[in-house]
């Protein structure tokens, strides 16, 4: 049991689990990045993007959001039309891209320090402005229809979803902190880490 604690905690788990968590910030980003060019995505974002006091900038009528949402996988031409002119899918592929360029970013980190040091920051500073929508969106929490469990603390399927980006802020802080390591070494954090992993596990040599 012993050596197996003794495994599970050394340095070489630790270089598993920093660049795990990396690829799996990655592949977040990158995933629902590409989601946002689907108009679906671009629809189910509306109430947070519309009662973000920043956010709703981008979009024409945020304020008449809520007679046009539809269900994923719901088809409604006219709402369609709607969120168009409401500029619902030219901000959602903007987003997307955003997010694309951070996942890209993020794995970057593998092969560079530097890139990797941005995508880190980015991806880290991007969890403040997801879980201000707990702030922000009524429909984060369960509406008052007539049940006695309402409003905080219960959350409703969105500010579930949001919530689990308070995992992916204390990853980032992570993924971040690895990152300005390997660039004070003065060499790409896959190299550095490896480097003390080896160091670690090997025998002492008299």
């Amino acid at each position: 049991m012993h050596r197996i604690l003794g495994v599970i905690s050394g340095s070489r788990s630790e270089w598993i689990g920093l660049h795990g968590m990396r690829i799996a910030m990655a592949i977040v980003f990158l995933w629902i990045g590409g989601l946002k060019f689907v108009p679906y995505e671009a629809d189910s974002i509306t109430p947070f993007v519309a009662n973000n006091p920043v956010l709703s900038l981008f979009y024409e009528h945020p304020d008449q959001y809520a007679h046009h949402l539809t269900h994923e996988g719901e088809l409604k031409p006219i709402e369609r039309t709607w969120q168009t002119g409401n500029d619902t899918y030219a901000f959602s592929q903007g987003l997307g891209a955003v997010e694309l360029m951070i996942g890209f970013l993020i794995l970057a980190g593998l092969i560079s320090r530097r890139w990797g040091l941005v995508g880190a920051t980015l991806g880290f500073l991007t969890s403040f402005v997801t879980l201000s929508f707990l702030v922000t969106t009524p429909e984060a929490w369960v509406a008052a229809l007539g049940d006695a469990q309402h409003g905080f603390p219960y959350l409703s399927g969105g500010g579930r979803l949001v919530l689990k980006d308070v995992m992916l802020m204390a990853g980032g802080w992570l993924v971040l902190v690895d990152s300005a390591r390997a660039v004070l070494a003065g060499g790409p954090a896959m190299r550095q880490a490896s480097t003390r992993s080896s160091l670690a596990v090997s025998p002492v040599q008299s």
